[in-house]
């Protein structure tokens, strides 16, 4: 169907995975993260939600590690590191939004519907993010799209408040 032979597609197939170990830090390169809904994970997920919602980005870049890595599946966008993700963060803040975030989990990991606040009253579904904790900081941000809100149980919008 792809007209590729299989030779091919396994050769593609450890170059990207090669590529994926170069960027990734292994997990022995990383603090553990804390468990589960203990209050050490809490605690980092109440700074979190303190920050994104008050658009906060120096507490914000606080909780991130110095090599945080954020991406956006499917849309190509990724942003390696504390003042690269820094920039990223302060233009979305920049432009006066502001956002309510929404708990769940995914995967184990801690995350949030993401909601952004209009005059209107509604607040609408922007996507989700589910962060990747090491000790007390933040080393991934992982944002996907609306659509998937209604696979963790949460809406497409928010009544106004």
């Amino acid at each position: 169907m792809l007209d590729s032979t299989v030779e091919s597609v396994n050769s593609a197939l450890k170059r990207a995975r090669a590529g994926l170990q170069r960027r990734q830090p292994t997990t022995a390169d990383r603090e553990p993260p804390p468990a589960s809904d203990s209050p050490a994970e809490d605690a980092v997920v109440a700074k979190f939600v303190s920050a994104y919602e008050s658009a906060d980005v120096d507490a914000l870049v606080a909780l991130l590690t110095d090599d945080v890595f954020m991406s956006m599946p499917p849309m190509p966008l990724e942003y390696e590191g504390r003042e690269v993700v820094a920039r990223f963060c302060a233009s979305i803040f920049g432009s006066g939004r502001t956002f309510d975030l929404v708990p769940t989990r995914a995967n184990g990991q801690p995350a949030f519907g993401s909601y952004l606040r209009v005059p209107t009253g509604i607040r609408h579904g922007t996507g989700l993010f589910v962060l990747t904790l090491s000790g007390d900081r933040i080393c991934a941000m992982t944002r996907f799209e609306n659509s998937v809100l209604p696979w963790f149980g949460l809406p497409r919008s928010l009544p106004s408040r």
